[in-house]
């Protein structure tokens, strides 16, 4: 049994749409003369919505205000987004075998609602949200002490470089997806334990090492 931690963002769920929609009109509402496009999240060092903000020349003291209204919109959409092809069933086929969390930089809220829309609320064991305390790493080695005390393998399933440098810095796994916000050139860049092309292949990758550990 392995504990897999999901990025949400991306990963999960689609959501380049409203992340680009939601920036831009936040942008708008300050009074920030930018056109948003995917490429701002693509360059991004380290995916954070203030990270985001900065990158669209959101002054510092407009920053918190932008997160909390891009943050705002989420909880606010009626419908929540889509998730990516297939990645339903790979979630539910992992859980029935593994522990699944999630860890994101959106609010819990906001990730729960989308678990209960596409019936996954039940396959994930803990949502460590941006109203959780501490960095992506520290919230990784949280996970890891309530979900892998016994020192089972731990996989962070992410769509950017920070995701990427996070699981180096916890000392785990990481699988980068590339379906998500940021390009698999970048994610390359990054030099990530695994990159995956489809929610299969995340599947396929997972039961392949886990497979491998158990031969040890």
């Amino acid at each position: 049994m392995a504990l897999i931690l999901f990025d949400f963002d991306g990963v999960l769920a689609d959501t380049l749409r409203d992340m680009i929609e939601f920036a831009q009109e936040v942008c708008d509402e300050l009074g920030v003369d930018h056109a948003v496009t995917p490429d701002d999240l693509n360059s991004l060092e380290v995916m954070s919505f203030a990270e985001y903000g900065r990158r669209l020349g959101v002054p510092e003291h407009l920053v918190d205000e932008f997160v909390g209204l891009i943050l705002k919109r989420f909880i606010e959409k009626k419908t929540p987004p889509d998730i990516f092809d297939g990645l339903d069933q790979v979630v539910r086929m992992l859980s029935t075998n593994h522990i699944i969390a999630i860890i994101t930089g959106n609010r819990s809220q906001t990730v729960n609602n989308f678990l209960t829309a596409h019936g996954l609320d039940g396959n994930v064991c803990a949502i460590f949200g941006v109203d959780s305390p501490g960095s992506k790493p520290e919230k990784i080695a949280s996970a890891r002490s309530q979900f892998a005390k016994n020192g089972e393998n731990v996989y962070m399933v992410g769509d950017s470089s920070s995701d990427i440098r996070a699981a180096k810095e916890a000392s785990i796994k990481s699988i980068a997806v590339s379906w998500g916000h940021q390009s698999a050139e970048r994610l390359i860049c990054a030099e990530p334990d695994y990159l995956v092309h489809s929610p299969m292949e995340l599947l396929e990758s997972i039961t392949k090492f886990e497979d491998q550990s158990l031969r040890r």
